[in-house]
């Protein structure tokens, strides 16, 4: 067991990594959209999309 963590710590760790990261991007969204930001932070009046991703 100790020789497979030793061969794989770097893997381990950029995976780790990753997922912290990936995880810190997930949780910043969902706080984003409980605010009521939108994803793209621009002016909804100039989007292509502007009627279908905001319910009135």
């Amino acid at each position: 067991m100790l020789e497979w963590l030793a061969y794989y710590w770097p893997t381990i760790l950029v995976c780790l990594a990753l997922g912290g990261i990936v995880f810190a991007i997930i949780i910043s969204m969902v706080r984003s959209r409980k605010k009521g930001k939108t994803s793209c932070g621009c002016d909804c009046g100039h989007c292509a999309l502007h009627g279908s991703c905001h319910s009135k």
